[in-house]
Protein backbone atom coordinates (compact mmCIF):
# COMPACT_ATOMS: atom_id res chain seq x y z
CA UNK A 1 0.00 0.00 0.00
CA UNK A 2 1.20 3.07 -1.34
CA UNK A 3 0.31 6.14 1.43
CA UNK A 4 1.61 10.05 1.25
CA UNK A 5 2.49 11.62 4.98
CA UNK A 6 -0.20 14.23 3.89
CA UNK A 7 -3.11 11.70 4.16
CA UNK A 8 -2.28 11.37 7.92
CA UNK A 9 -4.68 13.83 9.03
CA UNK A 10 -4.96 12.46 12.69
CA UNK A 11 -4.27 10.01 15.55
CA UNK A 12 -5.61 8.88 19.08
CA UNK A 13 -4.42 6.64 21.64
CA UNK A 14 -7.33 5.05 23.37
CA UNK A 15 -7.02 3.38 26.60
CA UNK A 16 -8.38 1.20 28.76
CA UNK A 17 -9.63 1.16 31.85
CA UNK A 18 -11.00 -2.01 33.46
CA UNK A 19 -13.62 -0.50 35.53
CA UNK A 20 -14.47 2.19 32.89
CA UNK A 21 -13.78 0.83 29.96
CA UNK A 22 -12.26 2.30 26.53
CA UNK A 23 -11.30 5.93 27.24
CA UNK A 24 -9.79 8.61 25.15
CA UNK A 25 -5.96 9.07 26.43
CA UNK A 26 -4.83 11.20 23.91
CA UNK A 27 -5.39 12.76 20.36
CA UNK A 28 -3.45 15.29 18.14
CA UNK A 29 -5.03 16.52 14.61
CA UNK A 30 -2.16 16.66 12.31
CA UNK A 31 -3.76 18.66 9.59
CA UNK A 32 -6.54 21.16 9.32
CA UNK A 33 -8.97 18.94 7.76
CA UNK A 34 -12.90 19.14 7.23
CA UNK A 35 -13.35 15.90 9.24
CA UNK A 36 -14.73 16.18 12.95
CA UNK A 37 -15.06 13.42 14.94
CA UNK A 38 -15.86 14.08 18.81
CA UNK A 39 -12.89 11.38 19.95
CA UNK A 40 -14.73 10.88 23.23
CA UNK A 41 -17.79 9.46 22.19
CA UNK A 42 -16.15 7.48 19.30
CA UNK A 43 -13.39 5.90 21.62
CA UNK A 44 -15.93 2.97 22.67
CA UNK A 45 -16.46 2.34 19.26
CA UNK A 46 -13.49 2.41 17.85
CA UNK A 47 -11.93 0.39 20.76
CA UNK A 48 -14.01 -2.42 20.01
CA UNK A 49 -14.35 -2.23 16.16
CA UNK A 50 -10.85 -3.33 16.80
CA UNK A 51 -10.19 -5.19 19.86
CA UNK A 52 -13.39 -6.86 19.85
CA UNK A 53 -14.38 -10.19 18.75
CA UNK A 54 -12.63 -13.35 17.97
CA UNK A 55 -8.71 -13.91 18.35
CA UNK A 56 -7.53 -13.22 14.92
CA UNK A 57 -10.47 -11.98 13.39
CA UNK A 58 -10.19 -7.82 13.92
CA UNK A 59 -9.92 -5.22 11.20
CA UNK A 60 -6.71 -3.30 10.63
CA UNK A 61 -8.42 -0.71 9.02
CA UNK A 62 -12.53 0.74 9.07
CA UNK A 63 -13.05 2.84 5.62
CA UNK A 64 -15.80 5.55 6.35
CA UNK A 65 -17.32 7.67 3.54
CA UNK A 66 -14.87 10.89 4.84
CA UNK A 67 -12.10 8.69 6.71
CA UNK A 68 -10.26 5.52 6.88
CA UNK A 69 -8.88 4.58 10.30
CA UNK A 70 -5.91 2.35 10.77
CA UNK A 71 -5.23 0.90 14.19
CA UNK A 72 -2.61 -0.71 16.09
CA UNK A 73 -2.94 -2.33 19.22
CA UNK A 74 -0.47 -2.48 22.07
CA UNK A 75 -1.22 -4.24 25.36
CA UNK A 76 -4.81 -2.81 26.18
CA UNK A 77 -4.11 0.54 24.38
CA UNK A 78 -4.98 1.01 20.99
CA UNK A 79 -3.19 3.78 18.75
CA UNK A 80 -5.55 5.08 16.05
CA UNK A 81 -4.35 6.43 12.70
CA UNK A 82 -6.96 8.77 10.69
CA UNK A 83 -6.42 8.84 7.22
CA UNK A 84 -7.67 11.27 4.44
CA UNK A 85 -8.01 8.67 1.47
CA UNK A 86 -6.85 9.89 -1.97
CA UNK A 87 -7.91 8.39 -5.24
CA UNK A 88 -10.61 5.73 -3.77
CA UNK A 89 -13.36 7.60 -5.12
CA UNK A 90 -13.65 5.42 -8.91
CA UNK A 91 -12.75 2.23 -6.60
CA UNK A 92 -15.56 2.66 -4.42
CA UNK A 93 -17.97 3.53 -7.36
CA UNK A 94 -16.81 0.66 -9.53
CA UNK A 95 -17.04 -1.27 -6.03
CA UNK A 96 -20.54 -0.34 -5.78
CA UNK A 97 -21.65 -1.81 -9.20
CA UNK A 98 -20.43 -4.64 -8.35
CA UNK A 99 -22.19 -4.82 -5.07
CA UNK A 100 -25.25 -3.73 -6.58
CA UNK A 101 -25.00 -6.50 -9.44
CA UNK A 102 -24.92 -9.02 -6.64
CA UNK A 103 -27.71 -7.72 -4.55
CA UNK A 104 -29.95 -7.53 -7.51
CA UNK A 105 -28.50 -11.21 -8.54
CA UNK A 106 -29.10 -12.42 -4.90
CA UNK A 107 -32.67 -10.81 -4.56
CA UNK A 108 -33.82 -12.34 -7.88
CA UNK A 109 -32.72 -15.61 -6.92
CA UNK A 110 -34.72 -15.30 -3.19
CA UNK A 111 -37.98 -14.21 -4.90
CA UNK A 112 -37.99 -17.18 -7.31
CA UNK A 113 -37.40 -19.30 -4.07
CA UNK A 114 -40.40 -17.52 -2.71
CA UNK A 115 -42.64 -17.62 -4.90
CA UNK A 116 -41.67 -21.35 -6.11
CA UNK A 117 -41.99 -22.42 -2.33
CA UNK A 118 -45.53 -20.02 -1.58
CA UNK A 119 -47.01 -21.90 -4.77
CA UNK A 120 -46.45 -25.01 -3.41
CA UNK A 121 -47.41 -23.86 0.44
CA UNK A 122 -50.30 -22.65 -0.41
CA UNK A 123 -51.91 -26.17 -2.57
CA UNK A 124 -50.59 -27.80 0.45
CA UNK A 125 -52.50 -25.79 3.41
CA UNK A 126 -55.64 -25.25 0.76
CA UNK A 127 -55.55 -29.43 0.49
CA UNK A 128 -55.18 -29.58 4.46
CA UNK A 129 -57.97 -27.03 4.81
CA UNK A 130 -60.41 -28.72 2.99
CA UNK A 131 -59.85 -32.19 4.91
CA UNK A 132 -59.62 -30.22 8.04
CA UNK A 133 -63.11 -28.71 8.01
CA UNK A 134 -64.87 -31.45 6.17
CA UNK A 135 -67.87 -32.02 8.79
CA UNK A 136 -66.93 -29.64 11.07
CA UNK A 137 -67.72 -25.22 11.71
CA UNK A 138 -64.35 -23.85 12.15
CA UNK A 139 -63.92 -20.11 12.44
CA UNK A 140 -61.09 -17.97 10.31
CA UNK A 141 -59.32 -16.95 12.98
CA UNK A 142 -59.44 -20.43 14.62
CA UNK A 143 -57.81 -21.56 11.03
CA UNK A 144 -55.20 -18.71 11.04
CA UNK A 145 -54.16 -19.88 14.15
CA UNK A 146 -53.54 -23.18 13.01
CA UNK A 147 -51.17 -22.35 9.45
CA UNK A 148 -49.79 -19.39 11.30
CA UNK A 149 -50.54 -16.87 8.43
CA UNK A 150 -51.71 -13.26 8.72
CA UNK A 151 -55.48 -12.25 8.07
CA UNK A 152 -54.94 -10.94 4.28
CA UNK A 153 -53.34 -14.53 3.15
CA UNK A 154 -56.00 -16.74 5.41
CA UNK A 155 -58.60 -14.78 3.57
CA UNK A 156 -57.50 -15.09 0.31
CA UNK A 157 -57.15 -19.00 0.23
CA UNK A 158 -60.81 -19.00 2.03
CA UNK A 159 -61.80 -17.19 -0.61
CA UNK A 160 -60.23 -19.19 -3.20
CA UNK A 161 -61.48 -22.18 -1.58
CA UNK A 162 -65.29 -20.60 -2.02
CA UNK A 163 -64.92 -20.07 -5.02
CA UNK A 164 -64.19 -23.28 -6.33
CA UNK A 165 -66.77 -24.84 -4.37
CA UNK A 166 -64.67 -27.04 -1.83
CA UNK A 167 -66.14 -25.32 1.17
CA UNK A 168 -68.93 -23.17 2.25
CA UNK A 169 -69.62 -20.54 4.81
CA UNK A 170 -71.98 -21.86 7.74
CA UNK A 171 -72.54 -19.03 10.08
CA UNK A 172 -71.12 -15.51 11.71
CA UNK A 173 -70.30 -14.99 15.19
CA UNK A 174 -69.50 -11.50 15.78
CA UNK A 175 -66.26 -10.74 12.93
CA UNK A 176 -65.38 -14.87 12.73
CA UNK A 177 -67.05 -16.77 10.04
CA UNK A 178 -67.26 -20.15 10.13
CA UNK A 179 -66.88 -22.58 7.45
CA UNK A 180 -67.63 -26.29 6.55
CA UNK A 181 -66.40 -28.33 4.02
Amino acid sequence: MKFSQNELVGTALIGFDMIGGPFLKFSKNITQSRMKINLDEWATNFYLAFRGGNAGKKPRAILYDDFYIVAYPRGLELCCLFMKPHGIEQNMRELNKIANRFITEVETQEEEDIADNEGDDIEEIKRILVNLIKGNDMSTPELRRYFQLSNSQIWKIMNDLESSGKIKRTKKEGRAIFWTG
